[in-house]
Formats: structure tokens, sequence, C-alpha cells
């Protein structure tokens, strides 16, 4: 099944093939903040030669997934969460200006056009909600991408895009929690009421308290619950 969200573009290389099978893996815990492993070890799994997948090892490295150790190959980066306080605030930034773009009347698209893809899964009855946690999960992620996209500003998009996946893998462990997915559908359904209003002061507040609220939540987050949220996930 394709997801709502796609953080990997289409391979073109055997490094790029290689690369997103590994950026996958991270994402989806297969690959856990503290794992260990080598060039050879991922060689062998993806059945290719060791020089794509080092290419692949390094392009993650530099977008600050990975830790090349000389001695012993290659570390999963450990959760930093004053990182991710910093992509959180960033999001909150980019998103806060686009619904004010989207509220400004004259000067952005009309927001009811502009966001229909989003009302269409957000403003629905609850008997027809999604009750598949990671399917939500890539949802919510679609949310706030399409959120900023329809602000009409390429640059801002681009630079949102990327710190909403380096906050991926902490995000989709809150839509583990069950009660995750009544709540979601209450708080960016009143965030697109508020825009398609173009009430741009309650649509920023709602969502300075959603990212805000997502922010805390991750910071009880613990190695236990990730390995546990693995562990199901191979199971």
């Amino acid at each position: 099944m394709e997801t709502a969200f796609t953080a990997i573009d289409m391979p073109r290389t055997l490094a790029d093939t290689a690369y997103g099978a590994l950026k996958r893996d991270i994402l989806d815990f297969r690959l856990a903040p503290g794992d260990r492993f080598t060039e050879t070890e991922i060689a062998d799994r993806l059945q290719v030669s060791r020089t794509p997948v080092r290419e692949a090892l390094f392009r993650l490295e530099r977008e600050g997934y990975l830790e090349v150790r000389q001695r012993n190959g290659w570390l999963v980066k450990p959760l930093d969460f004053n990182t991710l306080d910093h992509f959180y605030e960033l999001r909150s930034v980019l998103e806060v200006a686009a619904v004010h773009a989207l509220c400004t009347p004259g000067q952005s698209p009309d927001p009811l056009r502009a966001l229909r893809s989003l009302t269409d899964i957000w403003l629905v009855d609850a008997s027809a909600r999604s009750t598949d946690c990671e399917w939500l999960a890539d949802l919510d992620e679609r949310f706030h991408v399409d959120l900023v996209g329809a602000a009409g500003n390429p640059e801002i998009s681009r630079v949102h895009r990327a710190a909403t996946e380096r906050i991926r893998i902490v995000r989709r462990l809150d839509f583990t929690q069950p009660d995750r997915v009544d709540k979601t559908y209450e708080e960016h359904g009143a965030i697109l009421r508020a825009v398609l209003e173009r009430d741009g002061a309650t649509a920023a507040t709602l969502l300075q308290t959603h990212i805000q609220d997502s922010q805390e939540a991750v910071r009880k987050i613990t190695l236990h619950r990730l390995y546990s949220t693995r562990r199901a996930k191979a199971a």
C-alpha cells in the first residue's frame, strides 16, 4: 500500500535504491537509534556491492541520520531532543506563516480550493475516520506538508518538508497510542475550519497548540517504547 506521504524519491541508481531502503529502515524503526552495523552486512542484505551501499550511507550521514565509526562500522544516531525541538519550532514558524497567508484576503488562493484534498480527509463524519494508526501518521504528515504547500511558496515548502522528515521517526511513535486517532481528527478539523473561515489568528493558535502538544509528547518517548514498537512491527 502506498503511503500518503513519501519522503524518498524514486530510485535511479543502485545507490538510490540502497539509500531508499536504508532510510525506510531508519524511519520504520528496523534500524533504531543506537544500532550499529557494517557496510558488508547491508550489502549482503540488499544483495548489492559495497560501493552503492557506501554512497548511500554517506548520503544519510550528511542528512544527519548516521555516524561513521572507523573501526566499528556505522551507528544510527541516538535521539537528540534538542535537535528535534529545533525542527518542531521551525515547523511551527513556517506553518503559522502559511495559515496567515491563506487567510489574507486577496493575497492567497481560495483556501477551499487549495485545501480540498485535506478537507476530504479530515472534515468527515466519525464513522468515516481511519483507525489505522500507521496510516494516520502518514496522513498527519501530509496534513502539515500540504497546508504549507497550499500557501504557494516552493522554497518554504522545501524547507518545511525537510524539517518534517527529520521528526518523522518520533512522530510515528506518537501514533502508536490509540487516543491519537480521534484527537488528531479533531485538531486538524478545527484548524481547517478556521482557515476556511479566514480566521488566521484562531488557526495559528490552534496550530501552535497542536504542534506544541506533539513536541511535549515526543519528550516522553523512551528507547524502550521505540524498541517495543519495532518488535511489534516485526512480529
